[in-house]
């Protein structure tokens, strides 16, 4: 048995024992996805700045196609095209506060271990308090376009298109395009299409019909992804691998104060506004970003307007939109509108993780709306959105069609209205006369280097044990 083999085995192995209670085999998933030829054909590469602190190990791994940024630990996982972005992780003296004040003793380290990401997204940094200066992964496999943002995992699958998001899960299994938020999970199991955020002070919950979830992402035969969605990726793919095909690029016309990653893919008409971030395996095409607006990992944003500070938050997809200033596009929303029924929101909008607009007539909605679920039509505008001026009135419980939230609504908004501006912040969005840089500032002088696997012999398809430092 060759190498790669065994450790797809072993990676199986150690997540099925970590998920026996759910009687749940990872093996058809793993064996349908990994393509041994191609986990040898495409080389793995990592970013260096001055302005990102500078460790990667990598150790017997796979790590073919995958994209790394910032303090990296991978050993004995198969890291398949996947995103793993340490720009936001926490320094050395850096206070986090939970009960009391924790210093960090050092510079915190995205750690994967005896785990399979497979075109997956990883970002932000670790919100468990009880490992501040490790953003551990163990144990687990993630499938297809899957966000794993700011959360710890241990033991775990993550369904395609699912997203986990600033907290700690231990051996639960999230079901396809699924969002999930919620400090802290032991032992669950996530339905398909469960959009779930919760605290002390609120909890929203919407779950997709089945029906409607099953012509967007599915699952076939052989655990691998179906449906509208991934159809829509997966068109497009090759587009992204011609950027692998070459070393050296044409930089996209922008301004001094924005950053377009070579490894972004840009085609028609474009315009780049100041103080926008464009990152690595975005996909712009006839597209304007307005001042102060981004477009992260896995996003596409195509013949569609973003009116300025605008989060388009990582695997969202925009198509044929107006999106006015200042909204936010969830993870893995899809926003697809078409040329003779384009989809206009308004300024100020929250679009909630994972929120599908789909429909035969032009949407539009107006300004100051959070929106979630499926909306197909012009009637599904009634039940899937809401003025944030009536949900901050909320404090009980608010149930329209299949969402229920309960608690504080002027709290779920101002929290979230938090997030957005700290995003923007993050992303250099508010860069003004050299004050308030972020990754539109600081990623505009990536240099990147290659490594590549073994092509032949006894380690075939691993690559080389590596430790680089500064």
């Amino acid at each position: 048995m060759d190498q790669l083999q065994q450790l797809k085995n072993r990676i199986i192995s150690r997540v099925n024992c970590n998920l026996r209670e759910f009687d749940f085999d990872t093996e058809s998933f793993v064996n349908n996805s990994l393509d041994h030829d191609k986990m040898i054909q495409f080389y793995a590469f990592y970013g260096i700045t001055s302005r990102h602190p500078l460790y990667f190990h990598f150790r017997n791994s796979n790590i073919a196609g995958s994209y790394f940024l910032g303090k990296c630990y991978v050993g004995r996982s198969a890291i398949y095209k996947s995103d793993v972005r340490g720009d936001e992780l926490k320094r050395k003296g850096d206070t986090i506060r939970v009960s009391n004040n924790i210093p960090l003793a050092e510079d915190e380290v995205i750690t994967i271990r005896d785990s399979l990401l497979y075109k997956t997204l990883v970002h932000s940094n670790s919100h468990n308090p009880e490992s501040p200066e490790e953003f551990g992964i163990r144990n687990t496999i993630s499938a297809h376009y899957a966000n794993i943002h700011g959360s710890t995992l241990e033991g775990c699958f993550l369904g395609p298109f699912a997203t986990v998001d600033l907290m700690n899960l231990h051996s639960c299994i999230v079901g396809e395009f699924s969002y999930v938020q919620t400090g802290e999970l032991f032992h669950r199991k996530i339905d398909p299409g469960t959009v779930w955020m919760r605290n002390q002070n609120f909890t929203f919950k919407y779950k997709f019909k089945k029906e409607i979830l099953d012509r967007f992402v599915g699952i076939n035969s052989l655990n691998q992804p179906r449906g509208i969605i991934y159809d829509f990726v997966k068109e497009r793919e090759r587009d992204y691998e011609k950027l692998f095909d070459v070393m050296n690029l044409e930089p996209i016309d922008a301004p001094s104060t924005s950053a377009v990653n070579r490894y972004a893919l840009v085609q028609g008409k474009i315009n780049i506004g100041e103080n926008v971030l464009v990152s690595q395996r975005a996909f712009l095409d006839n597209a304007i970003m307005g001042d102060g607006s981004n477009a992260q990992e896995n996003s596409y944003i195509i013949h569609s307007n973003l009116a300025g500070l605008n989060v388009t938050a990582h695997g969202a997809k925009i198509i044929h939109a107006d999106i006015g200033l200042e909204t936010f596009v969830g993870f893995n929303s899809f926003l697809n509108g078409k040329p003779e029924a384009p989809i206009t929101i308004g300024d100020g909008c929250i679009v909630m993780p994972h929120t599908i607009i789909d429909s035969n007539v032009p949407i539009k909605i107006p300004g100051e709306h959070l929106l979630w679920g499926f909306i197909g039509s012009e009637e599904d505008v009634q039940n899937h959105t809401i003025a944030l001026d009536d949900l901050a009135e909320i404090r009980d419980t608010l149930k329209i069609g299949k969402l229920t939230f309960t608690g504080n609504g002027s709290v779920f908004i101002d929290a979230f209205k938090r997030r957005i501006n700290q995003v923007l912040l993050a992303n250099g969005a508010l860069f003004n006369r050299g004050e308030e840089r972020g990754h539109a500032q600081d990623d505009q002088n990536i240099s990147f280097n290659i490594i590549q696997p073994y092509r032949t012999g006894d380690l075939k398809g691993l690559y080389p044990s590596i430790r680089i430092k500064p």
